[in-house]
């Protein structure tokens, strides 16, 4: 069964039937690479950020000149306890990454653990390289840096999106769509999609109440990891699975078209 899962597109085509619980496909030099450039990327950044070396260059504009929505984080008062609890919640998350491949294992086989842990990883990775670039090319300050707009510290300009909100609700999509794909007929999936919007709502909500965040911070880090967490899974569908949608598009006597929508659920 393992050697099913790893076998090059081409020699899976000639694969028999699926068997209980192989569902997805992955290659393990390329999810490797993946994963390791974007955990040695994100260490890299972080490290050079740490030195100091980089100086703001964003100066701190006035809160008139903020969208509505995000002005009430420059004048609510700051929640020492909330960064504490966003971080509580983004281990939460992380921990559950850890734990979900394992009771995949139990239920499906231990190719089932290396397979999820595999997408877990790879949605992490790539979630947070793109956070970091798109921090590093907009730069915008954080709420708590319009309260002492001469600080240096570039981390206060680094607002944009929100690493934590990405981080969980990355998670929480692969969780998500892993749920839907090995317990379709089950409560399992439903209370996954519960539990995860909930945990991102509750870490997106704690980050701008620390003052670390705008609330389009954490809207903007929340549908970037949900991006990335339905399509890594998504893209690692076994060859001999058909997707549970399908569209056609088809010419239509007299002219037009029409469109034909199947779905198995």
């Amino acid at each position: 069964m393992f050697a099913a899962v790893l076998l090059s597109p081409s020699v899976a085509r000639a694969d028999p039937p699926l068997q209980s619980g192989q569902h997805f496909t992955v290659d393990p030099v390329v999810d490797g690479v993946l994963v390791a450039t974007g955990v040695g990327f994100s260490t890299l950044l972080g490290d050079v950020l740490s030195t100091g070396e980089i100086r703001p260059a964003t100066p701190v504009v006035g809160a008139s000149s903020l969208l509505p929505i995000d002005r009430i984080a420059v004048t609510e008062t700051i929640d020492p306890m909330a960064s504490t609890y966003s971080n509580i919640g983004l281990w939460v998350a992380t921990g559950f990454a850890v734990l979900d491949p394992l009771l995949s294992g139990l239920r499906d086989g231990w190719d089932a653990l290396l397979v999820d842990g595999l997408m877990y990883g790879e949605s992490g990775a790539i979630t947070s390289t793109l956070t970091d670039m798109i921090k590093i090319a907009t730069r915008r300050p954080r709420p708590i840096a319009y309260q002492n707009p001469s600080a240096t510290d570039t981390n206060l300009e680094l607002s944009f999106p929100s690493g934590h909100a990405s981080g969980v609700s990355s998670v929480a999509a692969t969780a998500t769509y892993l749920a839907f794909v090995r317990a379709p007929r089950s409560p399992r999936p439903w209370i996954t999609l519960a539990a995860g919007t909930l945990l991102t709502a509750f870490v997106s909500y704690e980050r701008v109440r620390a003052g670390a965040h705008f609330p389009t911070d954490v809207i903007a880090g929340s549908m970037l990891g949900a991006s990335v967490g339905v399509l890594v899974p998504h893209l690692h569908r076994h060859a001999e699975e058909p997707p549970p949608v399908l569209v056609g598009l088809a010419p239509a006597p007299g002219g037009g078209a029409t469109v034909t929508l199947l779905g198995r659920f």
